[in-house]
């Protein structure tokens, strides 16, 4: 169940990351079809509370709000809040000796039982960025998977030394935390969550109005090898988009490549710089991304799905979706389409 959200700020918390998660779940869409959800900003400290940015906000909830969250949401904080620093000769931040000063300034005790007594009782707490090391202090990263952003992974790991921090990964589900990496990828985080809880067609619907992809391919759905490009140029934007309408079709480099007007190498190299993998893989993920939507909501076959999306046979497609997702369609299939609020939506 996913009805009822509460986002905690505290002092130095980083605007775009708040906001970010009170994009995709303050906002009314039912005009969408897409349900609402019962939200609320909390007040972690005393308000009124003062961004990263200077300026303030004014909480109109408490910490009792805590108690009747299904997910409490936790937005990043500055480095100067956490008081890590980067060096003189590395962007990459670094500790301060722990005297004095630059000492941590720790994070209200009240707060941190709250968050343990949440997810004591099963509510799940999500992270963005460095919202983790709250995480941390609260002593819920312990024995869990978790990331951050890729600048703070190797002190979320000092700090916390039970906790298993994964610095590859744009977010990691370890039931009830989620913790994801920095800025956008707590998009992914929370879009992850919607689908997980609601189904595809929620959490695509969300995406749409907010104009960003559902999740971003790779692994097992949150995991990457390299960041798509934000953009590419005319001619492979429109090939995409054709390419996305005929997922079905046999399709070779050398077509693909002469679609686009383009050499085999050439092809292959823009392709790259422009999406930021293969066509190969690109085309894989593109067809993955058609055989989820195609098993969440239609009663076809596996067999059908499999030549819809373009792997030809069933054979084909479980190896395919058994290497970026680790389960089989089937398995797939009953965890979406078993999922009551999902058969309610749909």
């Amino acid at each position: 169940m996913l009805r009822n959200v509460a986002v905690v700020v505290v002092n130095g918390f980083l605007p775009f990351e708040f906001g970010t998660i009170c994009e995709v779940f303050g906002i009314d869409r039912t005009d969408d079809g897409l349900p609402s959800y019962d939200f609320a900003v909390v007040a972690g400290e005393p308000a009124p509370l003062r961004a990263h940015n200077d300026f303030t906000i004014q909480p109109s909830s408490g910490l009792e709000r805590l108690e009747e969250a299904d997910l409490i949401a936790l937005p990043a904080v500055g480095d100067d809040r956490l008081c890590i620093y980067a060096t003189s000769k590395s962007r990459i931040p670094r500790p301060r000796p722990p005297a004095g000063p630059g000492v941590p300034r720790e994070f209200p005790e009240d707060l941190l039982r709250a968050l343990r007594r949440a997810a004591d009782r099963g509510t799940r707490v999500l992270s963005v960025c460095s919202g983790a090391f709250i995480l941390g202090e609260a002593g819920l990263l312990d024995g869990r998977r978790c990331t951050t952003h890729w600048r703070n992974a190797e002190e979320l790991a000092r700090r916390y030394p039970s906790a298993k921090v994964d610095p590859d990964v744009l977010y990691v589900d370890d039931d009830p935390v989620i913790t994801s990496a920095g800025t956008a990828a707590g998009i992914d985080a929370c879009l992850y969550l919607v689908r997980k809880e609601q189904g595809s067609r929620v959490a695509n619907g969300i995406a749409r109005r907010m104009v960003v992809p559902p999740h971003r391919d790779g692994g097992q759905a949150q995991y990457v090898d390299q960041p798509v490009a934000p953009s590419c140029d005319g001619t492979l934007r429109d090939l995409l988009e054709w390419l996305r309408a005929h997922l079905g079709q046999p399709l070779t480099v050398r077509q693909l490549a002469a679609r686009a007007n383009m050499s085999e190498r050439t092809f292959a190299r823009r392709f790259v710089q422009d999406t930021g993998t293969t066509p190969q893989r690109w085309l894989i993920g593109q067809r993955i991304l058609l055989a989820q939507q195609l098993l969440e909501e239609s009663d076809e076959t596996v067999d059908a799905i499999a030549d819809r999306a373009g792997f030809g046979n069933a054979t084909a497609l479980r190896h395919h979706f058994r290497a970026w997702r680790g389960t089989t369609p089937n398995a797939y299939r009953r965890l979406f389409r078993g999922n009551p609020n999902t058969r309610q939506l749909k």
